[in-house]
């Protein structure tokens, strides 16, 4: 059985060596000097000012949300958009906060929302942000997107979990946004057996969301920024100064057992992303000609693909149905990501409307499934996997 993932994380065995040495010496395992130096390794890596580590992608996904609502950018009452085919906890927390969600399909030789997309259901909905997921390590016209929520005022998030490395038209997913989502759970391009992330260029959000990462306290801001806000509330006591709460918050705080795991791995990302790439396109360049039995997925406009896992889209559910039988005991599956978000339970339960909206994402929901890529594949596996799909 060809698996999604083969290790907890990259180079498992010479790293566990490390970790347990870094456990049996270190003083503090709570949040602290590992958290920090991966947040400012990542930040820099992925080309932005701050980043934000906190237990998980989904966690991330809810503490951007409570940022911005906190900063007054978005209201509840306000309208969201987000991709039809994601994962559950894009949305969860926009329907856990008050915010009305539309869900917005995507093309189906992408995967993802498109600028004709977004329009469509700007043109029917007071958008106030939009929650754009980069599926799979593939993008639409994202630069065109953001033009649009730029000149329209719309706040633009990406969730990037997916696509971390992915670079179009000469900038890094995760980039276009005011503020990016990330995942290092196992299985993803960089773990940390569990993790996340939020990156950002703005310093305003940034210090929210260290705010609403630890309670809704101030006490992983800087000695600067405490003063200030000290200041502000009146609050003079060292006493109660590290026990007053600012603003909504969590306790969505990591450990260092996770910063010293996402530390030893950002030596390898590159790495990692350069494998996944090469799988994928080499399986793609067999599996996607045949356009009779695939819906073909476009892919040539991206700079460099970091692809998370290779999509199936098949032409009938009974195409589909055949493959799952063909994988068994052979090749991992799963469905793509959580497909249609309209047609999950959670979602007619809160939401109950716009069913039949998002045709391309009903056919992802019903007629697609994924297979893992990982930097560990062997060149005899990725020649079953290409027999198998295309025989």
């Amino acid at each position: 059985m060809i698996k999604l993932i083969k290790s907890t994380f990259y180079k498992e065995k010479e790293i566990k060596k490390k970790l347990c040495e870094f456990i049996m010496n270190s003083s503090q395992l709570s949040i602290g000097k590992e958290c920090r130096k991966f947040e400012e390794k990542f930040a820099k890596w992925q080309k932005r000012k701050y980043c934000v580590m906190v237990n998980s992608g989904s966690s991330a996904n809810l503490a951007i949300i409570q940022a911005l609502l906190n900063l007054g950018r978005l209201r509840k009452g306000d309208y969201v958009g987000f991709s039809a085919v994601t994962w559950s906890t894009n949305i969860m927390p926009l329907i856990q906060l008050g915010l009305k969600v539309i869900p917005i399909d995507i093309e189906i030789d992408t995967l993802n929302v498109s600028s004709n997309k977004l329009i469509e259901k700007l043109n029917k909905y007071p958008v106030k942000m939009l929650f754009l997921t980069n599926l799979l390590g593939f993008c639409d016209d994202i630069d065109k997107i953001k033009e649009i929520c730029d000149k329209k005022g719309i706040i633009l998030i990406e969730d990037n979990c997916e696509s971390l490395g992915t670079v179009y038209k000469g900038r890094k997913l995760g980039n276009f946004g005011v503020a990016s989502t990330i995942s290092f759970y196992v299985g993803h391009h960089l773990s940390t057996i569990e993790g996340g992330a939020i990156c950002t260029d703005d310093e305003e959000l940034e210090t929210m969301l260290q705010i609403v990462r630890a309670h809704g306290w101030d006490r992983h801001l800087t000695k600067q920024k405490q003063l200030k806000i000290r200041v502000k509330h009146n609050v003079n006591s060292t006493f109660y100064s590290r026990y007053t709460f600012y603003d909504l918050g969590y306790n969505l705080r990591t450990t260092e057992i996770n910063g010293f795991i996402g530390n030893a791995q950002m030596k390898y990302i590159d790495e990692i992303i350069n494998k996944r790439k090469n799988n994928f396109l080499r399986i793609a360049a067999s599996i996607y000609k045949n356009t009779s039995m695939y819906y073909p997925i476009k892919y040539d406009h991206i700079d460099l693909i970091s692809n998370f896992a290779v999509p199936v889209i098949c032409r009938s559910q009974k195409i589909r149905n055949e493959l799952v039988e063909k994988c068994k005991d052979k090749i991992e599956i799963r469905p793509i990501v959580g497909g249609d978000m309209v047609l999950q339970p959670f979602f007619k339960k809160y939401v109950n409307n716009f069913v039949g909206e998002n045709k391309n994402a009903k056919i992802v929901h019903e007629q697609g499934l994924y297979f893992g890529n990982n930097p560990e594949l062997t060149e005899e596996e990725i020649d079953k996997i290409i027999k198998i799909f295309t025989t």
